[in-house]
């Protein structure tokens, strides 16, 4: 069973945050709780030098039937009870993998990148929940190391866990992971026609095929036609997949 230190790799260790620096921290934290109640995704902050969570907001998706300052208690602890074993060497593995990744970036672009990948957690009474974890670094050290790092948890748009990848913003552009090759792939971002963000805005709004095949003009066919293409770009199985994906990762 892994320790929450095996979260903490040589690769990115820091020596020493003055106690100073923290201060304006509090500023953070302020902004981030009014967001939090703003959003149904969970949001925590985590600390590279002190190895522990510096916020947890009170949204219950992340929280395990636990409150939000019990889980910033716990840390990385919290992953060690909370998420199945199974998984666990999964989150280790893109643990190392996102830092050699964010090694290999120029210190001055690490801000702009995330880490997106799934893993299952606990839930009280019911069965594991399968969630899609983002990492964005927040703050770095005068030498480039990730200090802080703002977390969101949301439902996953995927049936299984893994789908590891990293986005740069601005850029539409992905760096997909291959767990059997341990390898980071470059890709191009999805691109979707405007009759196919059209399906998938209606979607979203809750409109059937018939009722958007009228909105739209076009046949049943040709709105089905339109879904296939979606579901084959975003490699998904179902509307709701496809629109949950979208709004997960801001592909429109």
């Amino acid at each position: 069973m892994p320790t929450k230190d095996d979260f903490f790799i040589k690769e990115n260790e820091i020596t020493f945050i003055p106690e100073e620096y923290y201060v304006p921290m509090k500023l953070y934290v302020q902004f981030l709780d009014a967001f939090a109640r703003s959003t149904y995704k969970s949001i925590y902050v985590i600390d590279y030098y002190k190895k522990n969570f510096l916020y947890v907001s009170d949204n219950p998706l992340f929280l395990c039937g636990m409150s939000a300052e019990e889980v910033q208690e716990m840390g990385y602890e919290f992953y060690i009870n909370q998420v199945p074993e199974s998984n666990l060497p999964l989150l280790l593995e893109i643990n190392r993998a996102g830092f050699i990744f964010a090694e290999n970036v120029p210190g001055e672009n690490r801000l702009e990148y995330t880490l997106s990948y799934d893993f299952q957690i606990k839930q009280p009474k019911r069965k594991n929940l399968l969630i899609n974890h983002k990492i964005t670094p927040l703050h770095l050290t005068d030498n480039g190391k990730i200090w802080l790092a703002l977390c969101t948890a949301s439902l996953s748009s995927h049936l299984n866990i893994g789908n590891i990848e990293v986005t740069r913003k601005g850029y539409n552009m992905r760096w997909k992971y291959n767990l059997e090759t341990h390898c980071w792939t470059k890709s191009a971002g999805v691109d979707l026609k405007d009759y196919e963000k059209e399906v998938l805005y209606l979607s979203a709004q809750g409109y059937t095929m018939n009722e958007i095949s009228g909105r739209m003009c076009k046949s049943l066919d040709t709105i089905k036609g339109y879904k296939r293409q979606i579901f084959e770009k975003l490699g998904v199985g179902s509307i709701t997949e496809a629109v949950n994906m979208i709004i997960n990762e801001k592909i429109i």
